[in-house]
């Protein structure tokens, strides 16, 4: 789980510095950098496991990929940033394996990543990236409450937020970096030329050597974007297809078969009952007239396809569902599987919903994300989900404490160029922890807080009642800018 994220000198984000909680939903105008917060979070997750200039190459650009590793630098007119940074706060998994299959056991899951890029120059090398600094180290768990700043509960602190105090796994001193192995594991620091790096020394760790890096990498591995794509969605999948769901929403019927079989040989017509209906009843807030759910098994072709089966009995097979509906669909999967863990990042969730079902859409989304009041678990998984948009409905219904404001401001070197900055209400969680830091002004809210109509009051997430946000369309504070009151 991603809990803070500093990032400097990445396309146009410049010394912007947020927390995150379960969930958020950073709203803007086009053009103004939501989409390039979440390019920086996929090359931080693409670092940890692939070389630099295989990442820098992954993000996406403004004319498509270009083969120039210069495009994710700050750039005004030609001339180029020479270094960029990133820090992360994030809970880890506390258990996991790397790639040989060896088990790892963090010896802390609260940890602080800290590294810094740069462009390496000259004609012979170039274009290339060296590392400048990276380092890995533990947050106190005795400041774990202040750092996690969003509503929470002490238990679910106490079951995500676990170990003990040890000493940096990942250090940086004399151009030399050393992954260090964790207390008790034995051996010396392996030591590498920070120069010469091809990858980041993150993404080679193991559990042998580092299992608590190694863990770490895990985490940044989870931080996805989704992408999901129609044509992805509607195809069947084959018997040995990937049982997970991925950036495109692929694999939506393996992944429901996965779910409902207990091993490979045996299926539990209880559990199957259970997940089906799940599914169902959350894809029925969406479409009026949802029966059922299933995947059927075609053992001639060896093929699962997803069938929905309506009020009247009709059967529709995915490839028929409309493009809103298969990207709910997959929400919903998604929100039923308890090993969709880690980072979620999705763009304009509202695309294809239609106005009066957009409740729906941000319910699921939130429910998606960890319940902060409970411990974590089958039932309540460690996911997190950040979205973007520029509609005005989805402002007027998201919790308050959820929003992000994303916009520009001149940068503060003088050039003509523009920053992205983003800022939250004043009053929220975000405020509180951080007094001096100046807060989205109500003007900024103006253009999204025109009435849809039919403002509702979305429920708790999953049930809570210690937290009860208010969604930004009721509060009484901003009821003065609506061209309409309810008193008219």
């Amino acid at each position: 789980m991603l809990t803070r994220f500093r990032v400097s000198g990445f396309k146009n984000l410049v010394d912007v510095d947020v927390s995150f909680g379960p969930f958020t939903c950073i709203a803007g105008g086009n053009g103004v950098g939501k989409s390039n917060l979440f390019d920086a979070i996929s090359f931080l997750a693409a670092l940890a496991d692939k070389p630099l200039l295989d990442a820098a190459l992954s993000v996406r650009s403004e004319g498509g990929q270009t083969g120039d590793v210069n495009t994710i630098f700050q750039h005004v007119g030609d001339t180029h940033a020479n270094e960029l940074s990133f820090e992360v706060e994030m809970l880890v998994p506390q258990t996991g394996t790397d790639d040989l299959g060896q088990e790892a056991k963090a010896s802390i899951s609260f940890l602080r990543y800290s590294l810094r890029i740069g462009r390496r120059d000259g004609a012979a090398r170039a274009p290339g990236l060296v590392i400048r600094n990276e380092e890995l180290v533990h947050v106190k768990l005795g400041d774990a409450q202040e750092h996690l700043a969003f509503p929470h509960s002490a238990a679910w602190r106490r079951s995500v937020a676990t170990g003990r105090k040890t000493s940096p796994f990942i250090s940086t001193a004399g151009g030399q970096i050393k992954l260090h192995g964790d207390v008790g594991t034995g051996g010396r620091p392996r030591l590498h030329q920070a120069a010469s790096l091809p990858r980041t020394v993150l993404s080679s760790a193991s559990a042998s050597e580092s299992p608590t890096a190694l863990l770490a990498r895990r985490e940044m591995q989870s931080w996805r974007v989704l992408q999901l794509e129609p044509s992805a969605m509607r195809a069947p999948d084959s018997f040995n297809a990937p049982g997970r769901v991925d950036t495109h929403g692929a694999h939506l019927p393996a992944t429901l078969e996965r779910l409902i079989r207990q091993d490979a040989h045996s299926l539990s017509a209880a559990l199957e009952a259970r997940i089906y209906s799940r599914v169902a009843n959350r894809l029925a807030e969406l479409v009026e007239g949802i029966r059922s759910i299933q995947v059927k098994r075609d053992e001639k072709r060896e093929l699962l396809t997803l069938v929905v089966t309506d009020r009247s009995g009709t059967e529709h097979e995915a490839r028929a569902l409309s493009d809103g509906t298969l990207r709910f669909l997959a929400l919903a999967v998604l929100e039923a599987d308890p090993k969709a863990v880690g980072l979620l990042c999705l763009e304009e969730p509202e695309n294809g919903i239609h106005p009066e079902r957009l409740g729906a859409m941000m319910g699921l989304l939130q429910e998606l994300a960890v319940d902060p009041q409970d411990q974590i678990g089958e039932d309540n998984p460690l996911r997190q989900v950040i979205i973007n948009t520029h509609s005005p409905s989805v402002v007027s219904i998201v919790p308050d404490d959820a929003l992000l404001y994303a916009g520009l401001e001149p940068l503060p070197d003088g050039h003509d160029a523009q920053g992205a900055v983003l800022r939250w209400l004043p009053h929220t969680w975000r405020s509180r922890a951080n007094p001096r830091t100046r807060t989205m002004a109500k003007g900024d809210l103006l253009a999204y807080l025109n009435p849809t109509g039919g403002l509702e009051r979305l429920p708790p997430v999953n049930g809570s009642k210690a937290m009860e946000p208010v969604p930004v369309g009721l509060r009484e504070d901003l009821q003065i800018l609506l061209p309409f009151s309810s008193g008219t």
